[in-house]
């Protein structure tokens, strides 16, 4: 229990910047139609699933849409 409470200062940033980066993803492909690779309904489950920075980071480099 000690040793977590050491790391709970860099810990809550990071959760939080998940969070936030899973957040903006899932708005991001909830208001877009058009996809490089996959769909909708594929890029949610893979941001769901993979939701630790893999899952958002995979679509914005391979799912997302030039606009």
């Amino acid at each position: 229990m000690e040793q977590l409470m050491e790391f709970l200062p860099f810990l809550i940033p990071l959760v939080i910047a998940e969070f936030g980066l899973l957040a903006y993803t899932i708005h991001h492909i909830l208001t877009h139609n058009n996809y490089k690779r996959g769909n909708r309904t594929l890029w949610l489950a893979v941001t769901i699933v993979l939701m630790n920075f893999v899952g958002p980071i995979l679509y914005f480099l391979l799912g997302k849409e030039e606009e």
